[in-house]
């Protein structure tokens, strides 16, 4: 999946001299927490909900220029180096990059031009679509060996069974040589197909209760 698919279009956005009183309310009338800055159509800064907070005067000391503040221009604040990520990128690109870099958005550009947002929580929104676990499905884990034609060999096993594959991870196994399979499968009690897959010669180390409720 790209970042086009799941990327806000419509976005709120601010100017170098806008406010730090109007970008506080911009974020809350909207309920977001990172406002992008624009020069024309051209991306010159971000400015975040904390930017905002660090900025404000304290509520327990009481200063003469507290109002002043609220009239400074974001540009004193915003951040001019900002992480970006092309639409045709994928999420889980954006997502290293959130991870890493330790933000919550990314403003989407095509050479200078914002055309999205992505967000946090618009990723895991994404990966919990992915993942299949948004649908009445069940977690099934199989330990199989680590060559090749394996991932194959145990979705014979779900054809046979008349099954539908909602997503599939995988990932080193516990034991050397081994990775482990994770299936999220659409039957909402898996024992037959676990049943099938043992006397197939598959090792299911998961669920431990049968599947019912995973």
């Amino acid at each position: 999946m790209r970042i086009e698919d799941i990327m806000r279009k419509n976005l709120v956005t601010a100017s170098p001299a806008t406010t730090i009183g109007e970008a506080l309310l911009l974020l809350r009338l909207n309920r977001i927490r990172h406002l992008p800055v624009l020069e024309g159509e051209q991306l010159v800064g971000i400015v975040s909900d904390r930017d905002l907070r660090d900025a404000l005067p304290s509520r327990l000391i009481t200063r003469d220029d507290d109002d002043t503040i609220l009239h400074k221009p974001i540009s004193e604040i915003m951040q001019t180096q900002v992480i970006t990520v092309h639409p045709l990128e994928f999420i889980e690109d954006a997502a290293v990059q959130i991870y890493e870099n330790k933000i919550g958005s990314l403003p989407v550009v095509e050479g200078t031009k914002l055309v999205g947002m992505i967000t946090e929580s618009d990723l895991f929104n994404s990966l919990i679509e992915l993942f299949g676990v948004n649908k009445p499905s069940s977690h099934i884990e199989v330990e199989v060996d680590d060559r090749a034609g394996m991932l194959a060999e145990v979705s014979q096993v779900f054809r046979e069974a008349q099954v539908n594959v909602c997503s599939v991870v995988v990932y080193p196994g516990k034991k050397i040589g081994t990775k482990s399979l994770v299936f999220r499968v659409q039957t909402m009690d898996p024992r037959s197909l676990i049943h099938l897959l043992h006397e197939r010669g598959f090792t299911v180390v998961g669920p431990a209760n049968g599947g019912i409720g995973s």
